[in-house]
């Protein structure tokens, strides 16, 4: 393998592939790449109408063989690659598949290469593990997860950072905190919420139970323009924390999707209680790192987050 750049960020307009290109995250990072000159190499297991405005490879990135998952990058002159893949999983196994065994291939086919493009890995703000409220959380804190979800994604994560303090990646760890906005994903707490209200009319009510507990939301656009910066930066090797730096009230949030539904006010009841979180009752990012290092500030209102998240809903 050669040595590595030393940083030097792609040129606009170089070819970046973006794993997980159909997903939330993953077609908002495909369309904002693209709206900065870069031309964008969607991967995904399937494809669909979302990657019609890229190339695409439908590819499961965990079970290809590494040499044909180095080839498709040497083919397509890929210089960065952007890992937004993983999901929730409901078994160990899965999630392990997702966030691990995907990672360790992802970074034996790059090992593979003799110019090996950069990395931008996005992560979870769950990987530091639940925190005490007030704490807002750095990226000096001691990551100590409690479930399975975030401690894989933590697992995940620090491969890629382990590759790149040894020197054989170039790249990049942003940690993200909870996403909402355009397609939030039904397994997702504010999209099973939406799910839910579409459902919902005078004559067929619809109770919520919300959790009294305040998290860092962030809109999936705001997501979305920081990998883009993380593309062009030269920094390399650090984890970076992406969120609006607030911690809003969960019922805030619901009576924000509640009033972009327009729903008469007899067809919703919203009432206190428990409900299954990948995180704890509070999460608060210090994103100071993100705007000193990539430039990056979160720009989209949650009142707009939530009206995008409710008129565009997950396919």
């Amino acid at each position: 393998m050669a040595a590595l750049s030393g940083g030097r960020p792609p040129a606009a307009g170089s070819r970046v592939a973006v794993l997980g290109a159909t997903g939330c995250v993953g077609r908002c990072v495909s369309a904002a790449l693209a709206r900065e000159g870069h031309e964008v190499l969607a991967v995904a297991r399937r494809g669909g109408p979302s990657v019609a405005d890229h190339v695409f490879a439908a590819l499961d990135v965990a079970a290809v063989p590494t040499a044909e998952l180095a080839g498709l990058f040497t083919r397509h002159g890929v210089r960065t690659v952007v890992n937004v893949t993983g999901g929730w999983g409901t078994t160990e196994e899965e999630m392990r598949y997702a966030h691990i065994t995907l990672v360790d291939r992802l970074l034996a086919a790059l090992g593979q290469l003799e110019e090996p493009p950069r990395l931008v890995h996005v992560g979870s703000i769950h990987e530091y593990g639940p925190v005490p409220e007030p704490l807002a959380i750095g990226e000096d804190l001691e990551p100590r997860p409690a479930t399975m979800y975030a401690k894989t994604k933590l697992a995940g994560s620090q491969l890629v950072l382990d590759s790149t303090r040894a020197g054989r990646t170039d790249g990049l760890v942003l940690r993200a905190v909870n996403v909402c906005g355009p397609r939030t994903t039904r397994a997702s707490f504010l999209g099973a919420v939406v799910a839910r209200l579409r459902a919902a009319d005078a004559d067929n009510p619809v109770t919520l139970r919300v959790a009294d507990a305040r998290r860092d939301f962030i809109d999936v656009r705001d997501l979305a323009e920081a990998v883009v910066l993380a593309v062009a930066s030269p920094a390399t090797g650090q984890v970076v924390n992406i969120g609006r730096g607030e911690a809003s009230a969960m019922r805030e949030l619901v009576d924000l999707l509640v009033a972009a539904s327009g729903l008469p006010p007899e067809a919703i009841e919203v009432e206190d209680g428990p409900i299954a979180s990948k995180g704890g009752g509070w999460t608060l990012a210090d994103i100071r790192l993100a705007g000193d290092l990539l430039g990056w500030k979160p720009r989209i209102p949650l009142a707009e987050a939530m009206r995008a998240t409710w008129e565009t809903p997950a396919d």
